[in-house]
């Protein structure tokens, strides 16, 4: 079975890790096709061995871009073609339905109550997005909070499939030795108490919350791990705050694990989350938790998450401050992270593939 995994870009936000993490646990062929921009993701997956390819689009309205990639998808002859985020699940999909592909899923990552891929929902956006959808086989929904979306913006709930995140446990499991030398790269005390920010660099992340927070704790460090249109207006808050100094914006970063080592706290003050990897991850590492939105913890039962927990972004800094009084703690992992595994989610992956090929399951 050969698949091909289409995405919009590849820098290192949440789907894009996303795909780089699945990519090793999928049996069948793979190979990934990029529209736009090349990024610190690209670079791994392809040191992994999985080749990609790059469409070179130039922006929303470069429809040469859905004659390349049709032509990729002819000439390799792909069994399955799997799209990620909104343009490339609009531009993957015809793609794939102009070239006869046999089995055409989507991937819903980022479909917010009123934004997708941060971009402010339109009447247009979703018209367009429904079409794209009708040209595919089923959309896959990374959480029952997206499954619900999709259905209210007019998806058949019969197209829908749950196949929730996946996160390799063992990958983000805390390493003393790394927190270490870690600490000693980005210029850390071993005993400064550092607050970790993971994700994209975005309005709704609400990271500002974090630096609003940092003044009065004294030994803290609020310590970013991202990219994105907000960066500069964050420098500018940290400089008025008088905490710049204490605030490390690490840019993207393949390796998140050794950053969480070196953190003490994940905090995730987002206003509006789809699934939320990184909190999946920082359990993972036996760090402590703050939330304000994270469906990956809402949508389980009870207990699964111990250490997280929901905190309203004017809190943070009462919170915070409690945690940075005692000695750090880690965790063990709790039973999210199992329920979690990327095995998981590459197995459930597999067998929608087979079923829509009208296999059976079979071995490589």
């Amino acid at each position: 079975m050969k698949v091909l995994h289409v995405i919009t870009g590849l820098a290192a936000g949440g789907a894009e890790q996303q795909l780089r993490s699945l990519l090793p646990y999928l049996r069948a062929r793979c190979e990934v096709a990029v529209l736009t921009g090349h990024g610190v993701v690209a670079d791994a997956i392809e040191r992994s061995g999985v080749p990609v390819h790059h469409v070179g689009m130039r922006g929303n309205r470069d429809l040469r871009a859905v004659g390349r990639l049709a032509r990729l998808m002819r000439g390799r002859r792909y069994d399955v073609v799997h799209t990620h985020l909104y343009r490339a699940c609009v531009y993957g999909r015809l793609a794939a339905w102009l070239a006869n592909v046999p089995a055409i899923v989507a991937t819903e990552h980022s479909i917010g109550r009123e934004h997708v891929e941060g971009r402010r929902l339109t009447r247009s956006i979703r018209a367009l997005y429904l079409a794209s959808e009708l040209l595919g086989h089923l959309t896959v929904a990374v959480s029952p909070t997206v499954a619900d979306r999709l259905s209210r913006w007019g998806v058949p709930r019969s197209r829908i499939v749950v196949v929730p995140n996946g996160v390799d446990g063992a990958a983000f499991g805390f390493d003393a030795a790394l927190r270490r030398s870690t600490r000693e790269r980005l210029g850390l005390p071993e005993n400064a108490f550092v607050i970790g920010g993971v994700g994209r660099l975005e309005p709704s992340k609400r990271f500002d919350a974090l630096i609003g927070a940092l003044p009065p704790l004294e030994h803290a460090v609020l310590l970013l791990v991202g990219s994105g249109s907000c960066e500069p207006r964050l420098r500018e808050l940290a400089r008025e705050a008088g905490v710049e100094h204490r605030v490390i914006f690490a840019g993207e970063s393949p390796d998140v694990g050794a950053l969480m080592s070196a953190m003490d706290v994940l905090a995730a003050p987002s206003v509006e989350e789809t699934f939320g990897v990184a909190v999946v991850e920082a359990l993972a590492s036996g760090l402590p938790v703050l939330y304000d939105t994270c469906p990956a913890v809402e949508d389980l039962p009870p207990g699964s998450a111990p250490g997280a927990r929901r905190v309203p972004p004017d809190r943070l800094a009462v919170e915070l401050s409690g945690l940075a009084a005692r000695p750090p703690l880690r965790l063990p992992p709790p039973e999210a992270v199992r329920l979690y595994d990327v095995r998981r989610q590459a197995d459930q992956l597999e067998r929608l593939y087979l079923r829509l090929l009208g296999a059976a399951p079979t071995e490589e």
